[in-house]
């Protein structure tokens, strides 16, 4: 990761202004204090995975507030993953409250205010995820955010010691390896959500949101499955196939639409990815589970204006 800031060659009475300085610009607008400003230190670096723009930084004890002015004046296009390295993070969002140790992850929505607190030697990983491509696969995560992921299933662990790995790794990771691990991640996140999000006795709103997640994580396991249908899927979530369909008509949708929708994105990104030029269009319909290519092309300019083999053209000439 490239170091973007660090506070090693700053005198100390300016270290705090130029840390949180660069901190509003690279991460998001906030306001933060210091428990001591003359003693405080900081380091930021950054990298990016596909579309993901990842920030590590490590901090001195330090308290933050993102307020409704901050989001004003800067609303961000980002849902914000953070998976703590060292030292222990406090979040508070919606009415939640999280405490991050080493290993442990979670979910921040910077469209909503929230505060925090860093301990002494602070060392966090934050994962600014486009909100389009993460609410494809979750939907709506106002009541997912601020809960804890901890590191104690199999997806969550994995997740877990992958994003422990990136800080590593990132340097070396050319254009079509970053979009490959970009999906990979977004695969992670949204099964341990899934898997760590439907634990306790959420309210009821929240668990319809709960159920919505169990689904979208059911059908992004199974959609290269040709034989996936909605019973499979409610089944996975643990409801039936009634219910998951009322819960997803909230969001104008329903499992079957909802199988589609995300077997047309994996074949989008598919022909967008160079290194998946030599593949026949048929050979990655039928990967993501199209049995019928007359069908596949049809639901596919319905959704994206073009046929399959015309889009394929446009993005590899752009």
């Amino acid at each position: 990761m490239k170091t973007v800031f660090s506070t090693e060659h700053i005198h100390p009475r300016d270290r705090f202004d130029f840390w949180h300085s660069v901190a509003r610009k690279d991460v998001v607008e906030h306001a933060s204090t210091p428990r001591c400003r003359n003693t405080f230190q900081a380091e930021l670096r950054s990298a990016s995975v596909g579309a993901i723009d990842l920030v590590l930084f490590q901090n001195s004890e330090m308290s933050v507030v993102h307020s409704r002015s901050h989001i004003a004046r800067a609303a961000p296009e980002e849902l914000f993953i953070c998976r703590q390295f060292g030292g222990s993070l406090c979040l508070e969002q919606d009415g939640r409250q999280v405490i991050l140790d080493p290993g442990d992850i979670t979910l921040l929505d910077p469209r909503q205010p929230y505060q925090g607190r860093f301990s002494e030697a602070s060392e966090v990983l934050v994962l600014k995820v486009p909100r389009q491509l993460l609410e494809a696969r979750l939907g709506q995560t106002r009541d997912l955010a601020a809960r804890p992921i901890k590191p104690n299933a199999a997806e969550s662990s994995l997740l877990s010691d992958s994003l422990a790995m990136l800080p590593l790794r990132t340097h070396d990771l050319g254009q079509t390896v970053g979009a490959l691990l970009e999906s990979h991640l977004l695969d992670l996140i949204t099964l341990s959500v899934a898997g760590t999000m439907a634990e306790g006795r959420p309210r009821t709103s929240s668990a319809r949101s709960l159920v919505r997640v169990r689904l979208r994580a059911a059908i992004e396991a199974r959609l290269a499955d040709r034989t996936l249908d909605a019973r499979t899927v409610a089944q996975a979530a643990g409801v039936s196939v009634r219910y998951a369909n009322d819960v997803l008509a909230e969001e104008r949708t329903s499992i079957m639409q909802l199988i589609q929708a995300r077997r047309l994105a994996r074949c989008r990104q598919a022909l967008e990815d160079p290194v998946q030029r030599g593949r026949a269009v048929s050979d990655i319909a039928y990967g993501w589970g199209f049995s019928d290519m007359t069908h596949f092309g049809r639901r596919f300019k319905s959704a994206y204006g073009v046929l399959p083999s015309e889009y394929r053209r446009q993005t590899t000439a752009e």
